[in-house]
């Protein structure tokens, strides 16, 4: 596939998914459609105080990301309606591994094609559009991009209710860690790892 080229999903009910680039401009409108994912959707797997607190200081925009050009918004194009973005997602050639602006825990360096994992960053659903298949279209996006960056694998750090989409998508699970919030707890996520595929 042309790397210039985002890709698009097939029509479905007369609904077709467009996905491309994020854009500066629309920071904003993304960091409201993460909190309304993360509020939702995690319902099950965290409680109410683990959800806050990790909105305060971990789950996030990367503005890095951004400006780099590998983060992705999707566009759900129905036909007479201008489009919306129902999900966002991305990946980074740089050293952090999770986390958005607010997270202290950040490393910008650049890592080694050869040597080091890309890092697969910050995957949102909008509540109405989950279970679209709109998680596995960006994660082909990002498997894409980081091949074709010259990356051979993906690592990433997965929330429990993200986990599932990514052991579908041929992702090995490691130890689940403990994430410290400060005064606002902790949080378990489980580090997982994939490698790119031929």
């Amino acid at each position: 596939m042309d790397k210039s080229k985002p890709s698009e999903s097939k029509p479905s009910s007369g609904i077709r998914f467009h996905i491309r680039p994020a854009r500066l401009s629309e920071k904003e409108l993304l960091a409201e459609l993460v909190a309304q994912s993360v509020r939702e959707l995690s319902r099950e797997e965290y409680t109410e105080r683990e959800i806050e607190g990790a909105l305060r200081t971990v789950f996030g925009i990367d503005t890095e990301l951004i400006t780099d050009g590998t983060y992705f918004a999707v566009e759900a194009h129905i036909s007479g309606a201008v489009p919306i973005v129902v999900a966002c997602g991305g990946w980074s050639k740089r050293k952090t591994l999770f986390g958005g602006d607010q997270f202290e825990g950040r490393a910008s360096e650049e890592l080694n094609p050869a040597v080091d994992a890309a890092k697969v960053r910050a995957f949102f659903v909008h509540p109405a559009w989950a279970r679209r298949g709109l998680g596995t279209m960006i994660l082909e996006e990002c498997e894409r991009a980081a091949k074709a960056d010259g990356f051979t694998r993906l690592e990433l750090m997965a929330t429990l209710p993200g986990e599932k989409l990514y052991r579908t998508y041929g992702f090995i699970a490691g130890e689940s860690i403990q994430h410290d919030m400060g005064q606002d707890g902790l949080i378990t996520f489980v580090p997982m790892s994939k490698a790119i595929t031929a």
